[in-house]
């Protein structure tokens, strides 16, 4: 990673943050964007303070220019990309019976369309630089979660997606992987969208028994060092990915009650 040049969307947080501090700690020159201000310019600061060489860009993936905008201030001030990480994101919490589809869509272009516009503005970059796409997925795209249609449905798009154009760049050289990190402590969940579109607030999982997203990152910068093409975390990620496959029946009852238990859970 000595003097690549990283871009992590949605670094103001979570595995976002993480990332960077990883990315950059391992010699990258890194480029954190995101769309609070204030805590945007917090990481900025932490990464300089740790000697890592940074930009912070105020962007916001789903806002089509913003991307553009975030390549066009790397190229100024780096000249080169060798790394996009799609990692903005948000999540919700609702049966799709009861949801408003406003929060479908604002889901939607966070997780898909954010990476779909990051990755078309870095990719003739990324090209040059034989590179690599990483698309921070989760074990919602491989199975999907009740209460979570949105999310998942976003995911698995995200997959779909970055899956087709590891096959396109198959020889063009550039590394495509997708990473499931499975539960992680971040702030995801407080974050996620109610069935009106208002942020859920608590977590309804304990998050101290989770992957923290300094593992997480560990773990995607071996990823990219291996141009790995999957990495799916977790002893509970690996087990629902393999039984989902054979046993997709007995995983639908055993998903939904595992969903079920959550405090507060939509699912009767």
């Amino acid at each position: 990673m000595k003097n690549k040049v990283v871009i992590i969307t949605g670094a103001s947080s979570g595995i976002g943050k993480a990332c960077a501090e990883v990315f950059g700690q391992a010699g990258a020159r890194v480029v954190i964007t995101g769309r609070n201000a204030a805590n945007l310019r917090a990481v900025a600061d932490h990464l300089t303070a740790r000697g890592i060489d940074n930009r912070a860009v105020l962007a916001d993936v789903s806002v089509e220019a913003d991307n553009r905008k975030m390549v066009e201030e790397t190229i100024r001030a780096y000249g080169r990309i060798d790394v996009l990480i799609n990692n903005a994101g948000i999540s919700m919490r609702a049966l799709f019976e009861d949801v408003d589809l406003d929060v479908i869509r604002k889901v939607m272009d966070i997780n898909f369309y954010g990476t779909l516009y990051a990755t078309k503005y870095c990719l003739p970059h990324l090209v040059a630089a034989k590179g690599s796409v990483v698309g921070i997925s989760s074990i919602a795209g491989f199975r999907g979660l009740p209460a979570r249609t949105g999310y998942s449905a976003s995911k698995f798009a995200m997959q779909g997606f970055l899956e087709t154009l590891r096959t396109e760049m198959l020889r063009k050289d550039v590394h495509v992987l997708i990473a499931c990190p499975g539960f992680t402590a971040s702030n995801i969940r407080n974050a996620a969208l109610s069935k009106d579109g208002t942020p859920q607030g608590e977590s309804p999982r304990d998050e101290g028994k989770m992957m923290t997203s300094e593992e997480v990152a560990g773990h995607i910068l071996r990823a990219v060092e291996k141009r790995k093409k999957y990495l799916v975390l977790t002893t509970q990620g690996k087990l629902t990915v393999f039984l989902n496959k054979w046993l997709p029946g007995w995983m639908d009852k055993m998903v939904y009650n595992a969903m079920a238990r959550e405090p507060d859970s939509p699912l009767k």
